[in-house]
C-alpha cells in the first residue's frame, strides 16, 4: 500500500476502508523512513503485510541517469536519500558522511552492505561507531531486532499521543519519567516525534534510552539527528559499554559500594578520555567521604579544567580535606571581626595555588577581579569556620563588600550542601536554588510560609519552581488560597501559578482541590490533577 493509501485510510477510518494490519505501526515505519532519509517501502509483491519494513534502500533499483552512470551521488530531494546505482551494483564503498538527507558527501567510508546504522557514524567497517550501532540493535538487511521490552498499555499510549499533540504538553517529562521507571517502551508510532524532541531537549534523553527500545535505536542509527540516543545507557558492562553505560554502571556500584566504585575508576583513570574523566568524577558526589580525598586531591592536577573544577567542588564538601584547610586559611586572612563589625580585605592576586584549588582567575562580566576571587574563596572555605550558628554572622555590619560576602555564603551553602546555612540564607534572600539543599518536606514548609506572606510575582513563582514535586496538603492549600485571592483582583495574572499547581501538587489531592472552591481557576487545577492521576494509574 502506498503512502497516499495509508493516509487516506487513516483519514476515512478503517471501518469504511478495511485495513489488513496495524495501520498506525505501518504508517510509523513510513514516517521513520522519510525522516531518516530512506526510500519508501514498495508495495508487497508476495502478499506480505502492507507497510512492513522492506529491503534496505541500497537494494532498491535506481532510475537511470547520467549522474548515476558516471558514479556520482545524485543531488536532489534529501528525503529520498538516493545513492548512486553504479556503486550499489558493483558493491563498492560510497564515500561520505551520511547527512540528514541521506546523501553521501565528504571523506568517511562505509560499506553498502554494512548494517544500517554504520552510515553516519563516520567510522570504517568494524570501527567503534559501527560496533556501537550493531550493539544498539542494527542488523544485516536494515531491519530492527525484535523487541524484548513490553510496550506501555493502550490507554497510556493514547494519553502520550494526546500530550504530544499539545494537551497538557508540560506533563511530558513526568509521563516519560514514570514510564521509564516501569522498564517498558513507547509504541513505535510516537518514536519519530519523541526522538525529534529529544534532539532539542537534553533532559529527555536519559528516559528515551529506556523507552525507545530496540526500534528506537535502530531509527537513531538511520538518522544522524537522532544519533544521540546511541550514547544513552543500554545495560552493557563497564568493560564493553559506551560512556553512558559505564557512567550508569559506576553509579550503580557507587550506590552499593562507594569504595569499590572509586577503586574501579582509579584502575582505568589514566586511560580514560578527558571528557570521560570529567563525567566520571561527578559520580563520586554520591557517597562522598574522606576515603575519596586522596583520589580527588590528585585530580586537582588533571590537564582538563572541568576535571579540576569538579574535584575542587567535591573536596569543598569535605571539611577535613586538604583543600578545605587551604581555603579556610585564605578566608581567615580576608576578615577581621570586632564587636559587631566585619572588616573585609579580598585577595589581591590569584596565584597558581589558588587556581589549582578551583579559583577561576577571570571574572564574569560585571564583577571585579577581587570580588570574584573573594566569593570563590568563601564558597570553598568550610562553613564551620564561621561558627555553629549563621544568624550572628548575618547580623554583623559589613561596611565594604557586604553583598559579595553574603552572595558567597549563598554559594557556599549550595556548593557544600549545608542545610543549616541554606535555611539561614533563604531567610536572608529567598533564592529557589537554596531549597534544593533541604529535605522535600522542609522545602514545602518554607515555600508555604513564603506563599502566605508574599504577593504573586515572579519571585513567588521561582520559589515554587524550586520545590520538589508532589506537594502535600499544607503547600497545596496555601497555593489554592493564593489563587482564590488573586482571582478576585488580578485573574489575568494567574496563568503560571495555576499550571504550576496542577503540575506539582500530588494527584491524590485532586478531589480535595475540587471541593476547596468553585473558583474556575481552582477547578482548572483539580482537572489537571485528575488528568495526572489517570496518567499514573495507566502506567502502574
Amino acid at each position: 500500500m502506498s503512502w497516499d493509501d495509508l493516509a487516506s485510510t487513516a483519514l476515512v477510518g478503517t471501518d469504511r476502508r478495511p485495513y489488513n494490519g496495524d495501520l498506525l505501526a505501518d504508517a510509523a515505519v513510513e514516517v521513520a523512513r522519510r525522516r531518516a532519509g530512506r526510500r519508501l517501502a514498495p508495495p508487497p509483491a508476495d502478499g506480505g503485510r502492507p507497510g512492513a519494513p522492506g529491503p534496505d534502500a541500497s537494494e532498491l533499483p535506481e532510475p537511470e541517469s547520467s549522474d548515476t552512470a558516471e558514479g556520482r551521488a545524485v543531488p536532489g530531494d534529501a528525503t529520498e536519500g538516493r545513492a548512486e546505482a553504479g556503486d550499489a551494483a558493483e558493491g563498492r564503498r560510497a564515500t561520505g558522511d551520511a547527512t540528514e538527507g541521506g546523501r553521501a558527501t565528504g571523506d568517511a567510508t562505509e560499506s553498502r552492505t554494512a548494517p544500517v546504522g554504520a552510515a553516519g557514524s563516520g567510522a570504517e567497517s568494524g570501527g567503534a561507531g559501527e560496533s556501537r550501532a550493531v550493539r544498539a540493535g542494527s542488523v544485516e538487511g536494515g531491519i530492527a531486532d525484535e523487541e524484548e521490552q513490553e510496550a506501555v498499555g493502550r490507554r497510556a499510549a493514547e494519553r502520550l499521543a494526546r500530550i504530544l499533540g499539545g494537551e497538557h504538553e508540560r506533563l511530558l517529562p513526568e509521563w516519560l519519567a514514570a514510564a521509564a521507571a516501569t522498564g517498558r517502551r513507547v509504541p513505535p508510532y510516537v518514536l519519530p516525534e519523541l526522538l525529534d524532541r529529544g534532539r532539542r531537549d537534553h533532559s529527555m534523553r536519559a528516559h528515551l534510552g529506556v523507552l525507545a527500545g530496540r526500534r528506537g535505536r535502530w531509527l537513531a542509527a538511520l538518522n544522524p539527528s537522532w544519533a544521540y540516543l546511541l550514547e544513552e545507557p543500554t545495560g552493557e558492562t563497564w568493560e564493553l559499554g559506551s560512556p553512558a553505560d559505564r557512567r550508569a554502571y559506576l553509579r550503580r556500584l557507587r550506590a552499593g559500594d562507594p569504595g569499590a566504585a572509586r577503586l574501579l575508576l582509579e584502575s582505568t583513570w589514566a586511560s580514560e578520555t578527558p571528557d570521560d574523566r570529567a563525567e566520571f568524577v561527578t559520580v563520586l558526589a554520591d557517597g562522598l567521604s574522606m576515603a575519596d580525598e586522596p583520589f580527588l586531591e590528585n585530580a586537582l592536577d588533571d590537564r582538563r579544567r572541568e576535571v579540576r573544577q569538579q574535584a575542587a567542588n567535591l573536596l569543598a564538601r569535605l571539611p577535613g580535606s586538604r583543600l578545605s584547610g587551604r581555603m579556610a586559611e585564605r578566608a581567615r586572612a580576608c576578615f577581621t571581626i570586632a564587636a559587631d563589625v566585619m572588616r573585609v580585605e579580598p585577595p589581591r592576586e590569584c596565584d597558581r595555588a589558588m587556581e589549582r584549588d578551583g579559583v577561576k582567575v577571570k571574572p564574569p562580566r560585571g564583577i571585579g577581579e577581587r570580588a570574584w576571587w573573594l566569593q570563590q574563596v568563601i564558597a570553598r572555605a568550610p562553613l564551620e569556620i564561621w561558627g555553629p550558628d549563621p544568624a550572628p554572622l548575618l547580623a554583623l555590619r559589613i561596611p565594604d563588600w557586604d553583598a559579595e560576602v553574603k552572595t558567597a555564603w549563598v554559594r557556599a551553602a549550595l556548593l557544600q550542601r549545608d542545610p543549616r546555612w541554606a535555611r539561614a540564607m533563604f531567610a536572608w534572600d529567598p533564592i529557589a536554588d537554596l531549597l534544593t539543599v533541604l529535605p522535600p518536606e522542609e522545602q514545602q514548609v518554607l515555600a508555604a510560609a513564603f506563599v502566605r506572606e508574599h504577593d504573586l510575582d515572579s519571585q513567588l513563582i521561582m520559589v515554587l519552581g524550586g520545590v520538589s514535586p508532589q506537594w502535600r496538603e499544607e503547600l497545596a492549600t496555601a497555593v489554592l488560597a493564593k489563587i482564590v485571592k488573586v482571582a478576585g483582583t488580578q485573574p489575568w495574572n494567574l496563568g503560571e501559578l495555576v499550571k504550576l499547581a496542577g503540575e506539582r501538587v500530588a494527584p491524590v489531592l485532586a478531589e480535595p482541590a475540587a471541593r476547596y472552591s468553585t473558583e474556575p481557576a481552582v477547578q482548572q487545577v483539580a482537572a489537571l490533577l485528575r488528568f495526572r492521576a489517570d496518567m499514573m494509574e495507566e502506567l502502574s
